[in-house]
């Protein structure tokens, strides 16, 4: 046994000092492209060797693989998810208590979007919780009513996770070595070529920590999509009074348009009534006052005439 953990120490102590001469001899603007791929290539396993090296999973990304399945249960980076539907009494209650069910657990609220209506009442909760409590987050809301639908979905991303650990590992090193031999430069040209290799190791290494860091937040905290649904609407009844009542409805609906139109018409009817009126009596009145004819005078009198004995 002992013998085996010599044998390995040298072979890392080996595959690092090829790896440094590596860096070394590769320093030219040309030949970045090579130098990246036999870094990455050879120190790998020295970091997995060290801080990977002491949980289950050690080993290179690809060639140590065979690690993660022995890991435990607790041990192994799991993303949950949860999707569940519960029909409710009243909404806004039972979504003030999901809230506090997500928040005692140490979790909180990540969206809510509700839409009320008198039979059409529905809440849409977004929580995040702690993987730990996700299960008995998902069963305390499953009392809140009647559940209608409960789907659960859980990804290993345990190998994923120790490839990107490795992988920050061997690219942190990789900066290292290009600032010292920034540091060592002696022209411009080698000084403007480790300057650009520098920025574009910088970079693919805060890429690997956002997508370390974006699964360490999926793992740590689940997520689950709470739909609080209203009552369902009663069954249509029937029966004198029920027509009785649709009718007076429909009355009321119709009176209420009919004066509405009315309300709409009347400034109408009374800018262009009122002139009308007006015009209709001034020609009434003309026909009912006396023609203003001029006398005529009488014919003058014809005198008698005696007529012969």
């Amino acid at each position: 046994m002992d013998g085996q953990v010599g044998r390995r120490r040298g072979a890392l102590l080996a595959a690092t000092t090829l790896a440094a001469a590596l860096a070394l001899t590769g320093c030219g603007a040309g030949d970045s492209g090579a130098q990246d791929s036999a870094g990455t290539a050879a120190e790998a396993p020295a970091a997995n060797g060290g801080e990977v090296g002491r949980d289950a999973a050690a080993g290179a990304p690809e060639g140590a693989g065979a690690g993660a399945p022995d890991l435990r249960v607790d041990q192994r980076a799991i993303i949950y998810t949860g999707r569940m539907r519960v029909q409710v009494d009243d909404v806004d209650s039972a979504a003030r208590e999901a809230t506090a069910v997500a928040t005692q657990a140490g979790g909180f609220v990540g969206g809510d979007q509700r839409r009320s209506a008198d039979a059409d009442a529905v809440a849409e909760l977004e929580l995040r919780v702690p993987a730990a409590k996700f299960n008995g987050v998902v069963e305390e809301i499953a009392k809140l009513g009647r559940q209608q639908s409960r789907q659960i979905d859980t990804q290993d991303v345990t190998e994923e996770t120790v490839d990107l650990e490795a992988r920050i590992t061997s690219q942190r090193a990789r900066v290292e070595s290009a600032r010292r031999l920034l540091s060592r430069a002696t022209s411009i040209t080698d000084l403007v070529s480790l300057e650009n290799e520098l920025g574009r190791r910088e970079a693919d290494l805060a890429s690997l920590e956002a997508k370390k860091r974006r699964l360490a937040d999926l793992t740590a905290l689940s997520t689950i999509t709470v739909s609080l649904a209203g009552p369902a609407a009663k069954d249509t009844e029937t029966g004198f009074l029920v027509g009785l009542r649709g009718g007076w409805k429909a009355f009321v609906v119709s009176m209420t348009v009919l004066l509405t139109v009315l309300g709409a018409l009347l400034p109408w009817l009374v800018a262009l009534g009122v002139p009308l009126v007006a015009l209709l009596v001034v020609l009434r009145r003309r026909r009912k006052s006396p023609a203003l004819v001029a006398p005529v005078s009488a014919p003058p009198p014809v005198p008698a005439t005696r007529s012969a004995p």
